[in-house]
């Protein structure tokens, strides 16, 4: 070996690639734990409506140790993707000691089952809102299409009200109830389905509504006929005081006629 040159070339190239990446990781690792380059400030590039503040220090407290350069902004970006309400998060570095985040939050479409919400885009996601959603029930992965279907159902019954709960079988019947109580069945096909509801807006103030409209309170029966019974009730015990009025009263008899005066005589 010691009498080839190409040999001892190619060891010595070896042996300095070696020292060469050996001084290049020391000196990446001083760089990394240098105080010469602090992380000085965290922003958050616009604001939010439902992570607080005090959520977000929380998932990135453990992702941003060391200096500016030792920051990992893809771990400090699943770190915040954790949260409830973050849908997607973006983290970049400011030279020199900046790091900007930038977090899109969920708006929430709907309640999907229990304990889960829907999102505007058809997405699943766990977190607790008080706002007054629509119900959504239906197989897992039929998110997107039960947020679509609701949007053209909605339309085609916007006469008669809003959905308050959309429901997609597990043999994929679609079935709609309205806020008013209204419960509509359709059939499997969610086109047809659309199409029916249209005609069904249509038809349904000049038939069926008309009938609820003129249908009489389940109540008014019983009271007119408590009104009528009361009435008759007070006419007989206002008779029956007058007879008993009349029969303790004595009766009345005719006046006794004035005696004549008597006139004496004279002598």
């Amino acid at each position: 070996m010691w009498d080839n040159p190409r040999a001892l070339n190619v060891a010595a190239g070896a042996l300095v690639g070696v020292a060469s990446l050996g001084l290049a990781g020391a000196a990446l690792g001083l760089v990394l734990r240098t105080p010469l380059f602090p992380l000085a400030e965290v922003v958050l590039a616009q604001p939010v409506e439902r992570t607080t503040r005090d959520e977000i220090a929380a998932a990135i407290e453990q992702r941003i140790g060391g200096n500016f350069f030792a920051v990992n902004p893809s771990e400090v970006r699943a770190g915040l993707e954790q949260l409830p309400w973050v849908r997607r998060a973006s983290v970049r570095r400011v030279w020199p000691g900046r790091l900007e985040i930038a977090l899109e939050e969920h708006v929430a479409f709907a309640r999907w089952g229990d304990d889960a919400l829907i999102n505007t885009y058809g997405e699943r996601f766990t977190a607790r809102s008080d706002a007054r959603l629509p119900l959504l029930i239906g197989p897992d992965g039929a998110e997107a299409e039960m947020v679509r279907r609701y949007g053209s159902f909605s339309a085609a019954l916007a006469p008669l009200g809003e959905i308050e709960r959309l429901v997609l079988t597990p043999r994929h019947a679609w079935q709609v109830r309205l806020a008013s109580g209204l419960h509509v069945m359709l059939g499997r096909d969610a086109d047809v389905a659309e199409a029916r509801l249209r005609r069904f807006a249509q038809a349904y103030p000049a038939t069926l509504g008309r009938i609820a409209r003129h249908r009489p309170s389940p109540s008014a029966p019983a009271r007119a006929k408590r009104i009528h019974s009361d009435s008759a009730g007070r006419h007989s015990r206002g008779a029956a005081r007058s007879a008993q009025a009349s029969r303790g009263r004595p009766a009345r008899t005719a006046a006794a006629a004035p005696r004549p005066r008597r006139h004496r005589a004279r002598a």
